[in-house]
């Protein structure tokens, strides 16, 4: 079957190329368009001329609008997590999961639309009333990745809209299924046409003709620093359009000799393992204290040769496939750099082979790492987890912070103090104590600094800062 694009209220298309599922690359899952740069410029063309009806549209009504597209989410998270894990390959938990919390987003940002968008000062002038008003920024790209196809888009999509800025939107190419169902939804939902576009295709094509338009005001994107960098200079040197990139993460979670065993393997097991590691927040460094490290390394290489890994619609898989044949070589061309570089596997490391031919790799764990290590250093976004030794609490914050990246970082220890001393000195725009690194939540602020984030913090309260711009109010209120 073939799937369009859709652009100014139609579903229209050609050059398709086919989709398949990474659990068994024999399954063909569809055929979907490919946009060039005239359907992109189209989108961006259509979404201009529909910004002035969306930004008038009544609060009460891009509310409906939300909550409708919330509710079709929500309804069919089973369906839509399923055909998502046969896309991209995450668990089918995982995936219901995500479809869940697509649809909560929407709701969450409905709700946000009743809150006071602006605020009331005092002023030193005699009779005058200062106040901000919040406006929308007015027409925006989105560009989201492969690794979470209806999560991400939404919490970009969701925001946009209840602002009242309309959107071009660009999934990645891996994912074009979920985009393509999120986007029915949103076309069923009761907009405007134009409000919303979405063209598949190429980042090299479809994302480099929005980066570089002059009609969009705003460009927001999720996906590798080295891509990000490159967006971040053409939306400055092309119309100098608001930028938000949401970029790598080589997150460290540090184990201290007082930390329960038990709470560290876990958070390891979530952290580096689940949606095969495959996320920008993953944990991928473990730096632990002499006495807890050997113990470390026996009880997680224990835990791991109990996870499954399988086919993602298969109940019972704890580890899906990576998401395409360029991610297996990554993973497999770090698992040999690792070897090279002299850290010690402990476990794992090998393609798994299966009957149904698909993209599989073992849990890895590395120890005996250094932190200058290229394996810890830059981002593999596979199953792959390394231990580094540390003398004492101050070197184990210190070899965290040893990254170009800074996204998440996090601590497992009884201690109130070395927790406040992390706390303090983490270098990590999201920190985690006594758990993963790897989990957020829709309604607080998510962004990491150095390597890791360029512009506005995303979800919750803090997406009002990239998707609305401030104006200051001074008013004279009266001449008696």
């Amino acid at each position: 079957m073939q799937y369009e694009n859709y652009i100014g209220g139609r579903w229209t298309g050609r050059n398709f190329t086919t989709n398949v599922n990474p659990s068994d690359t024999n399954d063909e899952i569809g055929m979907y368009a490919s946009a060039d740069a005239d359907d992109t410029n189209s989108a961006i063309e259509s979404a201009v001329a529909a910004q002035s009806v969306w930004r008038a549209y009544p609060p009460s009504e891009r509310i409906s609008v939300l909550r409708n597209i919330g509710n079709a989410l929500l309804d069919r998270k089973d369906e839509l997590g399923a055909a998502l894990s046969r896309e991209e390959g995450k668990p089918v938990r995982e995936g219901i999961a995500e479809a869940g919390r697509a649809g909560n987003t929407f709701h969450y940002y409905a709700s946000a639309i009743e809150h006071a968008q602006g605020e009331t000062y005092s002023s030193a002038l005699p009779k005058t009333l200062i106040q901000t008003r919040r406006n929308p920024v007015g027409t925006v790209g989105i560009i989201t990745p492969w690794n979470f196809p209806l999560a991400i888009p939404a919490w970009k999509i969701a925001p946009a809209l209840a602002y009242g800025n309309t959107v071009v939107f660009k999934p990645a190419e891996l994912v074009p299924s979920s985009a393509w169902a999120l986007t029915k939804i949103i076309s069923e939902a009761g907009l405007p046409d134009g409000v919303f576009n979405m063209v598949m295709g190429s980042g090299s094509v479809v994302g480099k003709a929005m980066t570089t338009s002059s009609r969009l005001d705003a460009v927001t994107f999720t996906g590798s620093s080295f891509v990000g960098a490159e967006i971040a200079a053409d939306c400055i040197s092309h119309g100098a359009k608001r930028i938000q990139a949401e970029m790598g993460g080589k997150n460290s979670l540090v184990v201290l000799d007082d930390a329960d065993l038990t709470i560290a393997v876990e958070a390891i097991i979530d952290g580096a393992f689940k949606s095969t590691g495959q996320r920008c927040t993953a944990t991928s460094r473990v730096i632990s204290t002499p006495q807890m490290y050997p113990r470390l390394v026996e009880q997680l290489s224990a835990r791991m040769a109990t996870l499954k890994v399988g086919d993602a619609l298969d109940p019972s898989t704890d580890i899906g496939p990576l998401a395409s044949q360029q991610q297996l070589n990554q993973v497999r061309k770090y698992v040999e750099l690792g070897v090279s570089e002299g850290a010690e596997l402990i476990a794992g490391g090998h393609e798994i082979r299966s009957a149904s031919p698909g993209f599989y790799f073992e849990p890895t764990l590395f120890a005996g790492g250094r932190s200058q290590m290229r394996i810890n250093q830059e981002e593999i976004f596979g199953p792959v987890v390394c231990l580094i030794e540390a003398p004492d609490v101050d070197s184990a914050i210190a070899l965290a912070n040893d990254t170009p990246y800074g996204l998440a970082a996090g601590i497992i220890t009884d201690s109130q103090r070395s927790i406040e001393r992390f706390l303090d000195t983490a270098d990590a725009g999201m920190l985690h104590v006594n758990r993963s690194t790897a989990n957020t939540e829709l309604h607080v602020p998510f962004g990491g600094n150095k390597s890791s984030s360029y512009g506005p913090r995303e979800q919750g309260t803090a997406a009002r800062d990239f998707f609305t711009s401030t104006s200051t109010v001074y008013s004279t209120t009266g001449t008696d």
